[in-house]
């Protein structure tokens, strides 16, 4: 049964608008703080690379980039599979105090390996925190703003990397990367909140047959009381159901061409957030303007995913999907040119609205696709496959860096990742419950 079935099946269960809102503002805050987390790194490759003490090339700052990523790889695989089997609540709030530490970690770091390696810890709970906190919202979500709330959620990751942004052009040349690394380390402040005022997840008690747990819990939002037999509730999440629903004759076609298209659409974030501002420092932008033109980047995609994600709503998910994604394309090849200042950072606020916003929508997407028992591991799973591509981003705009090529071909390689993204989304079949509404 997928996220809608339940929705209409269970009219009971009318969520209040408090408790939507206040789950949404706790996992929006939480999503700031991995989006400062990850963005911090393209804020601070210029220093980096001008670091006289590590010396680094630009292919090996593209490799100790994609530490932190290899990390969120297995983090999204099994810390998503652990959400859905031992609760959602207890694994944000480890994901988000994780990451915080490491870069804790990072800011003491003496050398590049054991940057690397303190990156690659909390990329741990990087990895988990998306895919928890989406099955959160979505829970929490009346059927009808999921898409909207998803991407209102998901937009604390550009606001986190904008935030970073701002801290660059505000402490760096002052303090050193390391004073911006630090900041990264202030969402443990945050993991209090986290222990008093999130909800576990209704579905997963009831699940369980932790009834009393979920009537107190019920009681507590001011939800009606779940019923045993609720939907959902005899899907009890074993590894083995899990796989199933995600790998089902009915779902596996759209299981691919949604990995794909997570796997362009991550590699496409990661490579833009992480070499943005040095590509506009190699056609002849000082650090300031470079991060400006950053900042504008994670502003546009923080207030396109809301725009994705209220057009999702009222035209259907797929086709705004891949139109941003072709928007997207179009305005990253444009980059390529030389532009006025003006038509640069028009061009710039397009290509963050289509790629970091688009793909906040997208995962928002993958996670209505499946149903409630394997919400949490198959959107994990499309992370962690977007995970391959993140690592691939940096790592190959380092290559090209480090070639001396053109800025031009940065933009063309970006601009054709983006433009398989949308083929791949237009690919996908319609979900059954889609269908089975369009049809009735």
């Amino acid at each position: 049964m997928h996220v809608a079935d339940a929705a209409a099946e269970s009219p009971a269960q009318t969520i209040p608008l408090r408790t939507t809102c206040l789950v949404l503002a706790l996992c929006w805050v939480a999503i700031v703080s991995e989006g400062y987390d990850i963005g911090v790194m393209g804020t601070i490759v210029p220093s980096l690379l001008a670091d006289t003490r590590w010396h680094l090339t630009p292919l090996e700052l593209g490799q100790m980039s994609s530490a932190a990523l290899i990390g969120t790889l297995f983090g999204a695989y099994f810390i998503s599979l652990l959400s859905d089997l031992a609760g959602r609540k207890q694994l944000l709030i480890g994901c988000v105090a994780l990451f915080s530490l490491s870069m804790l970690g990072a800011v003491w770091a003496p050398t590049p390996a054991i940057f690397a390696l303190v990156r690659g810890i909390g990329g741990l709970g990087l990895g988990g925190v998306i895919s928890v906190a989406a099955a959160l919202t979505i829970e929490y979500s009346p059927p009808k703003r999921r898409n909207l709330n998803f991407a209102i959620m998901y937009s604390g990751y550009p606001i986190g990397a904008l935030v970073s942004a701002l801290s660059g052009i505000a402490f760096i040349q002052s303090f050193g990367w390391r004073a911006v690394v630090a900041i990264g380390a202030t969402p443990l402040l945050f993991v209090p909140a986290l222990m008093m005022w999130l909800p576990e997840s209704l579905e997963f008690l009831v699940r369980n047959r932790r009834h009393d747990e979920a009537r107190m819990l019920a009681a507590r939002l001011g939800m009606s009381e779940p019923a045993p037999d609720m939907p959902g509730a005899q899907k009890k999440a074993q590894f083995r159901e899990v796989l199933r629903e995600v790998f089902s004759r009915k779902n596996a076609m759209g299981t691919l061409c949604l990995w794909v298209a997570q796997f362009m659409a991550i590699m496409l974030v990661y490579g833009l957030g992480t070499w943005l501002p040095q590509i506009m420092r190699k056609n002849g932008y000082d650090l300031g303007s470079s991060l400006a033109f950053f900042a504008v980047f994670n502003l546009a995609a923080a207030v396109g995913g809301v725009v994705i994600g209220r057009i999702a709503d009222r035209f259907g998910p797929r086709l705004t999907i891949s139109s941003a994604f072709l928007v997207g394309a179009l305005s990253i090849a444009a980059l390529s040119y030389k532009n006025v200042m003006a038509l640069n950072y028009l061009l710039v606020a397009c290509a963050g609205f289509g790629s970091i916003a688009v793909a906040l929508v997208l995962l928002g997407y993958v996670a209505n696709y499946y149903a409630p028992h394997a919400r949490a591991s198959g959107t994990g799973w499309a992370v962690g496959v977007g995970r391959f591509g993140a690592m691939c981003g940096p790592v190959i705009g380092g290559y090209l860096a480090g070639l001396n090529v053109s800025p031009a071909w940065n933009f063309v390689m970006f601009a054709t990742t983006a433009l398989i993204a949308s083929l791949a989304v237009m690919l996908t079949p319609t979900p059954e419950h889609v269908r089975r509404a369009r049809d009735a």
